[in-house]
């Protein structure tokens, strides 16, 4: 009989098991659902940084008058900053479709191979997306750099003493531009880590 209670007794007690650490050990399932939490944040954050950036592009404008003659600044006269705009644009519209396509296909019950596919598609759009928003903001800063700071060997005059105000906004659209690129850069570090976690066999 004693036996038999010392063995009841290490049954109740085996399911509270604990980690080394002294913590609960989390199940895959709240890991799995840790992970498409934590993308979800992400994927809204680069929605919203980037619709702030591209707010702040398309409404800063300048009008200043120098020896005589108007000169305004507008995004558009600037290649690389209507670039910025579309990337900021593919990455705000990409970001929302794979919210949907992530709160639809990902939490479903679907066999593990096309888990493992949805789940590689993922990763290709958010290092895909990386890439795009980062080339954005690599080509404005090269050119904010430039009208800013001038470039002397080549004779290139810095502008930003005349439009010191359109420059500073543009500064704020490029800061988060740069933030929608961070959340990337993590969401792609997420992505990769719940493909990992992802069993090989059923």
């Amino acid at each position: 009989m004693a036996s038999e209670a010392c063995k009841e007794k290490t049954s109740s007690v085996l399911p509270q098991m604990t980690s080394s650490s002294g913590l609960p050990m989390s199940s895959p399932r709240q890991q799995r659902m840790s992970l498409l939490l934590a993308q979800a944040t992400l994927r809204i954050s680069a929605i919203v940084f980037t619709l702030i950036a591209i707010s702040v592009i398309v409404t800063n404008t300048q009008s200043v008058i120098v020896f005589g003659i108007k000169f305004e600044a507008h995004y558009t006269y600037s290649t690389a900053f209507k670039f910025l705009v579309g990337a900021n644009a593919v990455v705000c519209a990409s970001s929302a479709l794979s919210l949907i396509f992530l709160s639809l296909f990902l939490s479903r019950s679907v066999p593990q191979q096309q888990q493992l596919k949805n789940y590689f598609f993922l990763l290709l759009h958010d290092v895909v997306m990386m890439v795009l928003i980062i080339s954005g903001c690599a080509a404005a800063t090269a050119i904010g750099y430039v009208g800013r700071y001038g470039e002397k060997k080549l004779t290139w005059q810095p502008t930003c003493g005349y439009v010191s105000k359109y420059c500073n906004r543009m500064s704020i659209s490029l800061a988060f531009s740069y933030l929608a690129f961070f959340a990337y850069l993590l969401l792609t570090f997420t992505s990769a880590l719940t493909l990992m976690s992802r069993p090989t066999t059923q």
